[in-house]
């Protein structure tokens, strides 16, 4: 299991990181989501969230949006909703169709009960005030609305942490090298129900368990540098530990014929 210092925390919630290099295109949130190819069972997140909102009707805000992966899919599915992308970053948002708009999930832009349904997918661990984002998504809902959120669990991809460390530990000399970044170590599966529970009082969890197998180490290897934005929070030369890991992976499938990660996500479905 991750365990984050105070100083990785900080890194994952610090906006100007977020806009500015994490997320500043498309490239390393499309890395991490490409890994779950490999997942069996496959999950269609965006067909479950469309799912979720079969009773929705009017606007939809989802709250750090991305790369638009699910705001795309429910214009398609969905097109009587009024769906409107948002996010920290402008840059993440050049590719995603209008209406969008560059916000901060603590200060939505948006009258009280502007929304009949949020989504906050994979994000809330990166707002700087998990508490008071979570007020702030109930106070732009509609009475009767939905919050869709969704996270992974504290025990999400153990054996991606394992590899980290064996591989940072080779490189710095020593027996075992410092944790990796965790993003949702701030706002894991096993939290988020008590969190959310401070503003909405039906809240349902649909947990998402899966195994990764891969015969190549690429999509491991693009999963981990995808964190390259917090490189200085490692504690550990990190193009150095990729490569490293890289190695670490290609041994394992010579060996075992392949490499596993266990996973562990769900989805949130809130109301008031």
């Amino acid at each position: 299991m991750t365990t984050n210092t105070e100083q990785q925390d900080a890194a994952v919630a610090d906006r100007k990181l977020l806009a500015q290099s994490a997320y500043s295109d498309g490239r390393h949130l499309a890395a991490r989501q490409s890994i779950y190819r490999w997942q069996q069972p496959r999950y269609d997140l965006p067909g479950m969230v469309a799912e979720e909102l079969a009773g929705t009707h009017g606007t939809v805000v989802d709250i750090g949006c991305g790369n638009g992966k699910f705001v795309s899919r429910l214009r398609k599915d969905r097109p009587d909703l009024r769906v409107v992308g948002m996010d920290v970053s402008e840059g993440i948002l050049a590719d995603v169709e209008n209406p969008v708009l560059v916000a901060d999930a603590q200060t939505l832009p948006l009258v009280d009960g502007a929304a009949d349904a949020v989504l906050a997918l994979h994000m809330l661990y990166h707002v700087g005030d998990v508490p008071a984002t979570v007020q702030e998504l109930a106070r732009v809902l509609q009475p009767g609305g939905v919050v869709i959120a969704s996270t992974n669990s504290a025990t999400d991809k153990r054996e991606m942490d394992q590899l980290w460390k064996r591989a940072a530990g080779d490189v710095l000399g020593i027996p075992e090298g410092p944790t990796r970044v965790s993003l949702s170590a701030r706002f894991s599966l096993e939290a988020a129900p008590d969190l959310l529970g401070t503003a909405f009082s039906d809240i349902r969890v649909r947990k998402l368990p899966g195994i990764i197998e891969v015969t190549d180490p690429a999509p491991v290897v693009a999963h981990l540098a995808s964190y390259e934005a917090w490189a200085e929070q490692c504690g550990v030369p990190f193009g150095e530990t990729v490569t490293r890991a890289r190695e670490l992976v290609a041994d394992a499938i010579s060996s075992a014929g392949s490499f596993r990660v266990n996973c562990l996500g769900g989805i949130l479905i809130c109301r008031r």
